[in-house]
């Protein structure tokens, strides 16, 4: 069910990010209210994202001297131009991938994900660090309502994604809106995770469930707070 009113938490999150397309619209969206995704400034913020993804998905390097490291390097630099923040120098993500505003995502250090990631970001994905995802993962923040006239009518709403430091994601795994995946977690493949999914788990099914709990390690303090 859509929110009724404006999440200043998530909207507060949101200030820390880097290329958001402020709007009153934008606000609802990350809020879980109903809104409209063809405001001007939405539909200019996606338009961007597919641009970005076509030329992130089709350049390779051509330098006859180019190796894995420049490639990290120049991968990097192309993440910064769109991601809402990327955290140190060693997040890795094969192509192709592809997001809905990519601004709304947050990614802690060491993440890598394997090939096709797919992040509909309409609410904020906060991904922490010494992450690693399998291939054909696809993470939906963004939902719609069951009665058919709000489709109609082009409104939708989405909600928060968080997943925890030390994670694992099985290759097509889909992280379904509103779900936190806690910290040294591992979500077997082809999984759908349609619930929160406690700190130290492994989770595998269709829906997900808890399977057994590993032993928890040293923890260290997560850049992001918890969405919701």
């Amino acid at each position: 069910m859509a929110a009724k009113h404006k999440d200043e938490k998530q909207i507060e999150l949101a200030k820390k990010l880097n290329h958001v397309p402020w709007s009153d619209e934008y606000e609802k969206m990350i809020s879980g209210m109903l809104y409209n995704s063809f405001v001007p400034e939405l539909s200019a913020a996606r338009f961007k994202a597919r641009r970005w993804c076509h030329e992130y998905n089709t350049t390779f390097p051509d330098n006859p001297d180019a190796d894995f490291d420049s490639l990290l390097k120049s991968r990097m630099a192309e993440l910064r131009k769109l991601l809402g923040h990327v955290e140190g120098e060693e997040v890795f993500i094969e192509p192709p991938f592809r997001v809905d505003y990519g601004c709304n995502i947050s990614l802690g250090a060491r993440f890598y994900a394997n090939f096709n990631l797919t992040i509909l970001d309409c609410g904020l994905v906060a991904i922490g660090k010494n992450v690693m995802f399998g291939p054909n993962v696809s993470i939906f923040a963004a939902t719609h309502e069951v009665e058919v006239q709000s489709r109609r009518d082009n409104v939708e709403y989405a909600k928060p994604v968080v997943i925890g430091d030390d994670c694992w994601v099985g290759g097509h795994a889909v992280i379904m809106p509103g779900v936190t995946v806690g910290k040294g977690c591992t979500i077997g493949a082809s999984s759908v995770v349609t619930h929160d999914i406690p700190d130290w788990s492994v989770a595998m099914g269709v829906p997900a469930r808890v399977v057994k709990q590993v032993a928890p390690i040293k923890d260290e303090e997560s850049r992001y707070e918890t969405g919701g």
